[in-house]
């Protein structure tokens, strides 16, 4: 685990409130959107808004699709696009 992946982790855990268990369990093929029921549009919204803050990112409307939030890893996979990493 890298530090993208701690860093998209922790701001999971803090926004959605999911326990270490949970966070844990993610790998990258997770589903999230549809598949955990703390994922609802005003969570979405207050998620990117602190990804922003924790990664020093600004992300554009068209990178909140479900496409990006279907699994772990096609979120992770953006952040890691955004950062340049």
């Amino acid at each position: 685990m890298d530090d993208v992946d701690a860093g998209l982790r922790k701001v999971l855990g803090d926004v959605l409130g999911l326990n270490a268990g949970r966070l844990a369990a993610l790998t990258p093929d997770t589903p999230l959107l549809g598949a955990l029921p703390e994922l609802d549009s005003m969570a979405i919204a207050t998620l990117f808004a602190a990804l922003e803050d924790h990664f020093a990112l600004l992300f554009d409307d068209a990178d909140v699709t479900g496409e990006t939030l279907a699994t772990f890893g096609s979120l992770l996979a953006l952040v890691r696009a955004k950062r340049g990493s």
